[in-house]
């Protein structure tokens, strides 16, 4: 079977160790995201099993038509919005999902709290044009870091602030509020309290639709003064042009972005790149050697499984 492994960025996957599982294969891999539909399909015209990164493609049914060879698609972690199983299912394509890690993710998140918080990158790029301590930042302990959202990437971000001397506050379903409790953190009243509280706000919720555009321009505007956004989850968890619209009058203060509406950005005039009281990394979160294994580990070995005759983690088995 052809196997297509898309949006390889950094031309590392044939790099990885799990990639010999796939030796003796027909492998192709693109490593650059393709917007236009139908030139993406020409090239996957002949793939029986597509391999995502993550999300970083939309597979909808407009592509789905596009393929008519194609049998498997081999999710990196879980199914997000990037792909729709009943339209996957209407095409009778199987779609096997992943396994993923909170480490890569949590640790990410920490490393651009703490660099959003010192302010650290400004300070480098100070010193390599020439000027000596152009700034200062502050600490992390003794401030208040609300985590919306206490799944397994929240928890750790929560374990993390306990150790650095901060005080959490948490927020989010009645579940997580209920998980945190238990793990004897602060839970917010109301949404409203958990804005105005916390100095420092890391969001790590799912994106779906009852999510999306869950943080308001009122929210954001209600943040006290010198606070800060996190944003590791997903862009569109904020109303669409608020964040930017609000940094422009200081509430938050300053933000750290790991993700946006609109990937990969190779737009050096991208709006938030041009402000410094932003902090942008290129989505990371995720991106790194353990996680990377681990993913296309598990991706590799659903594909394996599906040729021979085993298919294994199929979230539609209605179509085999």
């Amino acid at each position: 079977m052809k196997i297509s492994i898309l949006d390889d960025y950094q031309n590392v996957i044939k790099e990885l160790k799990c990639f010999n599982t796939l030796q003796n294969h027909d492998v192709q891999i693109l490593n650059s995201s393709e917007k236009d539909t139908k030139i993406l399909a020409q090239k996957l015209y002949d793939t029986n099993i597509l391999v995502l990164t993550r999300e970083r493609t939309k597979v909808d049914a407009e592509l789905l038509a596009l393929l008519p060879n194609l049998k498997l698609i081999s999710q990196t972690g879980k199914i997000s919005n990037h792909l729709n199983l009943a339209e996957c299912t209407k095409y009778e394509v199987a779609v096997a999902e992943g396994i993923g890690s909170p480490i890569a993710p949590a640790e990410l998140t920490w490393a651009l709290l703490m660099n959003t918080v010192r302010q650290i990158p400004q300070a480098i790029e100070g010193m390599k044009n020439g000027r000596w301590q152009i700034n200062i930042g502050s600490t992390v302990s003794g401030k208040t870091i609300g985590i919306w959202g206490y799944g397994k990437i929240g928890q750790k971000i929560s374990q993390y602030a306990k150790v650095f001397g901060a005080e959490v506050l948490v927020w989010g379903s009645e579940t997580s509020r209920e998980r945190a409790s238990k793990d004897g953190f602060k839970i917010a009243e109301t949404k409203e309290i958990f804005f105005k509280t916390a100095d420092i706000i890391t969001l790590h919720l799912r994106l779906s639709e009852e999510t999306f555009g869950i943080v308001k321009e009122s929210d954001l505007l209600s943040m006290k003064d010198n606070s800060i956004l996190i944003n590791t989850a997903r862009a569109e968890l904020i109303e669409k042009g608020k964040l930017l619209k609000c940094l422009a009058i200081g509430k938050p203060t300053f933000v750290g972005l790991d993700v946006y509406e609109d990937e990969p950005i190779y737009d050096t005039n991208f709006e938030f790149l041009k402000l410094s009281n932003a902090i942008c990394t290129p989505h990371l979160g995720y991106v790194e050697q353990n996680a990377y294994e681990l993913y296309f580990g598990k991706a590799f070995e659903n594909v394996i499984n599906f040729i021979k005759g085993n298919p294994t983690n199929i979230a539609n088995p209605e179509v085999l």
